[in-house]
């Protein structure tokens, strides 16, 4: 069993097991500098999943890391979240955490990525059965 917390905007952070909130989207990006990740001076992460429970519940989430090597600068993280009841909407969740996370970032040219990472991971969720 593999705890993971996870933080939400406006309210405590959420402790689930993994394996009882599998991840059924996401949606991930990274940049850095250089041609190797192990040597760069500067690197960026974003990040939202969406888990959700066997009762219906769903979680999303985003992350955003900045981290740098550079004498005199800082690196920068932020977190947020939604945890959603039993049908509620997946897709206007991940719209809103990802504004919020947008709007949270250092580097507004790091936010630019929200939108391609919004569609990203709408697209990656279940697929609906039509008949």
């Amino acid at each position: 069993m593999s705890k993971r917390t996870i933080t939400l905007t406006d309210r405590p952070p959420v402790s689930i097991d993994e394996d009882s909130w599998p991840v059924i989207a996401e949606a991930r990006d990274e940049e850095y500098d250089g041609q190797v990740r192990c040597q760069a001076n500067r690197i960026s992460t974003w990040a939202v999943r969406v888990r959700q429970h066997a009762d219906g519940r769903a979680i999303v989430y985003a992350t955003y890391g900045h981290n740098t090597n550079w004498q005199g600068a800082r690196g920068y993280s932020a977190r947020r979240g939604a945890l959603l009841p039993v049908g509620g909407d997946i897709i206007a969740a991940i719209r809103e955490v990802c504004a919020a996370i947008a709007d949270a970032e250092c580097s507004k040219d790091d936010a630019a990525r929200w939108p391609t990472l919004v569609a990203d991971c709408i697209a990656d969720l279940p697929t609906e059965e039509l008949a």
